[in-house]
């Protein structure tokens, strides 16, 4: 299935004269623990579960994954610079450590429902190729003010 999905994307992108676009797997949602995994009859811990998601992408020829920025590190070291890793569940504006950025009132990045989380810093820091920012956006009094302050995490060394 995953191969067909990326023969159909280069296939349909000769033909129109357009460049494919990347072919991505999602691994294990950013809202799961590893209980809620557990729940669903994975008995391998989520990292391992994740790593082989992965590998089962890599090995179909997909461009790369969309995984927690948890796992970024482990999945850039077992397939390198050109996989691709989209990373959603980013919150914060800065590092969690400061206790500034985007928060629940108490001093700590506010999570919603995500469970493996990280500040767009550290994310990109952690080997991240791509973010998905939503809530702490457009949730944000100020977004302009949250996607500048995101943006200026991300080029904070971490």
């Amino acid at each position: 299935m995953m191969q067909a999905a990326r023969d159909a994307a280069h296939e349909t992108a000769a033909q129109t004269g357009l460049k494919a676009p990347l072919v991505i797997a999602v691994t294990v949602l950013t809202s799961m623990s590893s209980g809620a995994l557990a729940e669903t009859g994975v008995d391998t811990p989520l990292l391992d579960h994740v790593l082989r998601l992965a590998q089962l992408a890599h090995t179909a020829g997909l461009d790369g994954v969309v995984a927690s920025p948890q796992e970024t590190v482990a999945i850039r070291q077992r397939f390198g610079s050109e996989f691709a890793i989209v990373t959603p569940g980013i919150r914060g504006g800065v590092s969690a450590k400061t206790g500034t950025g985007a928060s629940a009132g108490n001093g700590k990045a506010s999570k919603d429902d995500q469970e493996r989380t990280m500040t767009p810093g550290e994310a990109i820091a952690s080997g991240a190729s791509y973010i998905v920012v939503g809530r702490p956006i457009i949730a944000a009094p100020d977004p302009r003010g949250a996607a500048e302050q995101i943006a200026g995490d991300m080029r904070t060394p971490h």
